[in-house]
């Protein structure tokens, strides 16, 4: 095999300067990030009608700031209400600001090979949680919010790396959309309000 391969590796007459792009991404990343936000002001932070939820988003890969690692979003979950359900391989830190409710995770068995299968366990399990709790939410959990209260908001905030997408691992699954995803609403503050306060329309 050694003398084969003496023969093979000559083979090729491609010329690519991968290795100096390299060197001048480097040289050229403190001007590119000087340009890029260290401190995001609420009115940079956008507002977004998702299928999870009434998000508005803190830290985005696409919102040209220097963080390289981490998104996050803070979600509002109007009273009585619950966010989407939905499965992604990165785990997830949750942050409860406000209100108090339960989450619903079903565990799912996954097989990476060649391809990537996954099966749900017969299992449900709930989690209460309230004000000031963390809620982690594990690789591939199919996951919920539930807000307990009938007249009070729950806002959370979560977080997840990146690494994942990068890895080629971006695998998110959207199951079910929450009961105020309407695509063509574009919230405002004054909107989000109405829901905070349960009087904002939900679609039928």
């Amino acid at each position: 095999m050694a003398w084969d391969e003496s023969k093979a590796w000559r083979k090729g007459t491609q010329n690519k300067k991968l290795y100096q792009a390299l060197l001048d991404d480097a040289a050229t990343a403190p001007a590119r990030n000087a340009k890029r936000k260290k401190i995001v002001h609420p009115e940079d932070m956008p507002w977004e009608m998702s299928r999870q939820g009434l998000l508005k988003h803190l830290i985005n890969e696409g919102m040209n700031t220097r963080m390289e690692t981490v998104d996050a979003y803070m979600e509002i979950i109007p009273p009585g209400s619950r966010s989407g359900k939905h499965r992604h391989l990165a785990e997830e830190c949750v942050y409860v600001l406000e209100g108090r409710g339960y989450d619903l995770h079903q565990d799912c068995d996954v097989e990476i090979t060649d391809t990537y299968h996954w099966k749900p366990q017969a299992e449900v399990k709930r989690y209460e949680w309230e004000a000031g709790d963390v809620i982690y939410i594990p690789p591939n959990t199919i996951h919920q919010h539930f807000n307990s209260e009938p007249k009070r908001p729950v806002r959370l905030i979560s977080a997840t790396n990146r690494i994942y997408k990068a890895c080629g691992l971006n695998d998110l699954e959207q199951l079910e959309n929450c009961p105020e995803y309407d695509p063509n609403v574009v919230l405002t503050a004054e909107l989000v309000e109405q829901y905070l306060k349960g009087k904002a329309k939900v679609p039928a």
